[in-house]
């Protein structure tokens, strides 16, 4: 892999220090690669080649074959579950983040691809209507994580809050206020955040108690410290935190905060920047998983996708509260790429892996839809930050997409397989399910495309 790792003692501890990161890099995307990748440098003719090519693979993979068919006009809100060859199948109900994610997409269409708007306003709005009308929890406040297809508590999600899936509501609804201005849609946001202020907020240790029942009582865990039998459906560890949780509070929250010059709302986004860059992201480029209350790290493994993801959301944090970018957060941002790259990055094909060790090899080599994507984005985002002193990055961005284009996309049928082997080969190819939306492939698109020709407009 190219690294040097020189081992030190200061002040009795054990630091690693990550010698030649940039040299490293660069190492891990060879100029010809075995899989026979011819690199263009980076100019306006290359960013513009690559901005028609991400667009075209943003509408035609996802916003002309989600919309409309994931309308469901006779339940409300979207459908999740299709098949490789988009056939509607057996319904998993209506789940808070796939609703909250579909919800937001349509609505970021809107905003962003004005010449799209009469085509997506109303499957926003729709959005919209069954997260007021059918999620929210009229009796105490707050979304359901899910309910079944005729609007009602089902076994299947409980009736407990969780916190991962109120932030993609709250994400969803600020975002439809953003594209449409109506005040039904900024109501529903506020009242969710003041909902999440009285019952989640702790305001002892900063950041959000994660699981909560259905009246907004946080639940915990037992004596010893073991989860109770009251198992967060979303996996998550009954009165402890997650990284995965706090990274998307900090976009909802961001969301929220471009809609809403609150102050109390820009604090609640400082408090979640610091929290994801001072206490989740740690050197080398890592980040742990889950929490005490009072964020004490428990050991797990390293998510490369949540890696780069983060890289992107704490500078997307930084740019909605309207201040440069700190030191701090470019640092950690370059430092969970970096590492991403260099341990977790498949240096054949393209393509990052789903996991491993900080400082080990990557024990789980499958590649998700939604960890190629981010990955995408965040690559391309370093280049536009880092370009001037190294190609190491955008031959990557080439490479991730490359990958992307010849193994993750469906050629025949249009979208993204959800996973596929270290070779490239699909392991599952249904093309939807509650987990897999419109969201982290249209965002990351979105960005491209956007990203490609502004860097062409400022090229020489």
């Amino acid at each position: 892999m190219g690294w040097k790792m020189q081992v030190i003692y200061r002040n009795g501890r054990l630091l690693a220090l990550l010698l030649a990161l940039t040299a490293s890099v660069a190492q891990t995307v060879p100029t010809n690669s075995q899989e026979g990748t011819n690199y263009l440098p980076a100019s306006r003719d290359s960013y513009t080649r690559f901005a028609e090519e991400t667009e075209r693979m943003l509408r035609e993979d996802v916003l002309d074959i989600w919309f409309p068919r994931t309308v469901d006009k006779e339940h409300g809100g979207f459908s999740s579950v299709f098949s490789r060859e988009w056939e509607r199948g057996t319904s998993q109900g209506k789940f808070s983040v796939f609703q909250g994610r579909m919800t937001w997409i349509s609505s970021q269409v809107v905003v962003r691809r004005p010449e799209m708007k009469d085509r997506f306003l109303p499957i926003a709005q729709h959005g919209l209507r069954f997260l007021q009308d059918a999620l929210w929890d009229k009796q105490y406040g707050g979304f359901f994580w899910g309910i079944d297809d005729n609007a009602a508590i089902s076994s299947s999600y409980g009736d407990n809050k969780e916190m991962y899936g109120e932030s993609f509501a709250l994400y969803g609804a600020a975002a439809v206020y953003q594209a449409t201005h109506d005040p039904q849609a900024l109501a529903l946001a506020q009242n969710e955040f003041r909902w999440m202020e009285e019952h989640a907020h702790d305001q002892r240790n900063g950041g959000y108690f994660e699981l909560l029942t259905r009246d907004g009582k946080p639940v915990n865990a037992d004596a010893n410290g073991m989860p109770t039998q009251d198992t967060a459906h979303g996996g998550f560890i009954p009165g402890y935190k997650s990284m995965n949780t706090h990274i998307h509070l900090l976009e909802s929250v961001a969301q929220l905060y471009e809609v809403w010059k609150d102050d109390l709302v820009r604090t609640r986004l400082q408090e979640l920047l610091a929290i994801v860059r001072d206490k989740i992201c740690v050197e080398p480029g890592v980040m742990n998983l889950y929490f005490t209350r009072d964020w004490r790290p428990i050991p797990d493994h390293d998510s490369y996708g949540h890696d780069v993801e983060t890289a992107y959301l704490m500078l997307e944090a930084e740019d909605v509260l309207g201040v440069p970018h700190d030191a701090r957060t470019e640092h950690m941002a370059k430092m969970l790429v970096d590492h991403a790259l260099a341990f977790g990055w498949d240096e054949k094909r393209g393509g990052f892996y789903r996991e491993g060790t900080t400082f080990g090899k990557p024990e789980e080599k499958s590649k998700d839809w939604w960890v190629e994507m981010e990955g995408l984005n965040a690559l391309l985002l370093m280049h536009a930050t880092y370009g001037g002193r190294t190609d190491a990055y955008f031959k990557a961005f080439q490479k991730q997409l490359d990958f992307i284009e010849k193994y993750q996309r469906d050629s025949q049928f249009h979208g993204f397989y959800g996973t596929v082997s270290e070779e490239g080969k699909p392991l599952s190819t249904d093309k939807g399910q509650i987990w897999k939306a419109a969201y982290h492939d249209g965002r990351a698109l979105l960005n491209v495309s956007e990203r490609l020709r502004k860097l062409a407009a400022e090229a020489k």
